[in-house]
């Protein structure tokens, strides 16, 4: 299979084998290319943003990361507009990874949507499947969150720091924790009145 094949067959989730030469070839220039945007840190945005658009499979306007952004392939990435990461942000993005509007990462964030087989042999010889993790909008991810695969985070919610995100997380509530379970629904007494011209 070419690689186009290979990620057809990874995005249906079925088994595949993570170590063809054409796999690797694509891991080796997402490394070059991530090198690039990281290297171009105080540059432009029609700089910065124009490398990302060489380097995943959308972008929309206002995408940020601050150094240093690590992805898998980066084709399979798609992010709405606004979106922001801070440091040491990590998309292993085999199965796909669509990211809404006004997204915000804390430091260290990890979403990975791939995972390698139980078997001890073939796990040995490069058996993978990958499973599409999906963001809604105005999601903010706290620090050191981990997102597993096919999880699905519904918009408006907040992920606490350092939680494990092991199954799916509905719209307008607070989760937290490892694993990542339900806190609370977010609510009109959360407004504090807060206008940006004020300030």
């Amino acid at each position: 299979m070419n690689l186009e094949e290979q990620r057809q067959h990874i995005l249906s989730g079925q088994i595949y084998n993570d170590l063809t030469p054409e796999l690797i070839k694509a891991r080796e220039r997402t490394v070059l290319l991530t090198n690039e945007y990281n290297a171009s840190f105080g540059q432009g945005p029609e700089i910065r943003e124009g490398i990302l658009k060489r380097l995943l499979g959308k972008v929309s306007t206002g995408a940020y990361f601050e150094p240093t952004f690590r992805c898998e392939f980066g084709y399979n990435i798609s992010l709405g507009k606004n979106f922001y990461a801070n440091f040491d942000c990590v998309m292993l993005d085999g199965g796909g990874i669509e990211v809404g509007d006004n997204v915000l990462f804390g430091p260290r964030v990890g979403i990975y949507t791939t995972n390698h087989a139980i078997d001890a042999r073939e796990r040995a010889t490069g058996a993978c499947y990958a499973k599409k993790v999906t963001i809604g909008d105005n999601v903010w991810i706290g620090a050191g969150v981990h997102i597993n695969p096919g999880v699905n985070i519904g918009s408006n919610t907040i992920i606490g720091s350092g939680s494990v995100v092991t199954s799916d997380i509905p719209a307008n509530v607070i989760a937290a924790g490892v694993p990542c379970r339900l806190i609370r629904e977010i609510t009109n007494e959360d407004k504090t009145g807060f206008e940006p011209d004020q300030y």
